[in-house]
């Protein structure tokens, strides 16, 4: 019999193998939930993008979930990404699978997790890729309801331990787990937001989404000023300004690129 105690343990003990398999951070948070959660809410709303992140998929708009139909709840894993550490984050065309660093580290942590949960637990696992087109999810907004931090006014996740200097992965699943809900955290009240003044493109200079058009408070960037077709112009530019590397066993170079972490590096929190 499924009581809610058994539940409450299960949800920590798959956090706690999470973590033991390499994340940092771990939480779950309802699929139900996360449907209701800002970004997929405003997902349709919002103007067509077709910038970095995005992919083109024939009989898809860009930015819209489609959903597995089994899953019932998401685990969310961080892992710390430091600024003495840079290259986790660094991008390589030709690479393995996963192209960063950072991200490798946490696919092996969803396939260790993911065979946990199926051959010991008898739960179903959907892994996710990053792309929403190619069937992920929004993972900052998995992440506020996992427990794992608030969504900052630099747009990010901030979390209470690393700030925003985090990498996410989602895995979903068929256990009808409930998120571990909002934390009482909130950095950015008092802060007079250098994250905004850093961005070499001004991504936050002026509000482009009001609460109006939109139906919900809780907009980009907090109040509606997060522009990220601004924040696009210097990841273009990041990417024309590649090093050609050697990528190793394989024959040729690779294409290496390092994406702008300004608004992210100048966040003060989780540095003390």
């Amino acid at each position: 019999m499924v009581t809610e105690k058994s539940i409450s343990e299960l949800g920590r003990l798959i956090n706690d193998k999470a973590i033991k398999f390499g994340a940092d951070l771990a939480g779950v948070a309802s699929v139900e939930d996360l449907k209701r959660s800002p970004s997929h809410e405003i997902s349709e709303k919002i103007p067509e993008f077709n910038g970095v992140g995005t992919k083109d998929v024939k009989g898809r708009k860009r930015g819209v979930v489609n959903w597995p139909e089994a899953a019932r709840s998401a685990i969310v894993m961080a892992v710390e990404h430091p600024p003495e550490k840079p290259e986790l984050d660094w991008w390589i065309t030709g690479a393995a699978a996963g192209n960063t660093a950072g991200n490798r580290l946490l696919m092996g942590t969803v396939s260790d997790l993911t065979a946990w949960l199926e051959k010991e637990q008898g739960i179903e696992c959907f892994k996710l890729p990053y792309h929403i087109e190619n069937g992920g999810v929004y993972m900052k907004d998995a992440a506020v309801l996992a427990g794992l931090g608030c969504i900052g006014k630099n747009n990010l996740l901030i979390t209470p331990r690393y700030g925003p200097r985090v990498r996410l992965r989602v895995l979903l699943t068929d256990a009808d787990l409930p998120s571990a809900g909002f934390i009482a955290f909130n950095p950015c009240a008092e802060c007079h937001m250098p994250c905004r003044t850093s961005c070499p493109r001004e991504a936050f200079a002026e509000r482009i989404y009001s609460q109006k058009e939109y139906g919900i408070d809780d907009l980009p960037g907090r109040s509606g000023v997060y522009n990220r077709f601004r924040c696009n112009q210097e990841m273009n530019i990041n990417i024309s300004n590649f090093e050609e590397v050697k990528i190793d066993n394989k024959t040729g170079s690779g294409k290496l690129v390092k994406y702008c972490r300004d608004c992210e590096l100048a966040c003060p929190a989780g540095l003390n």
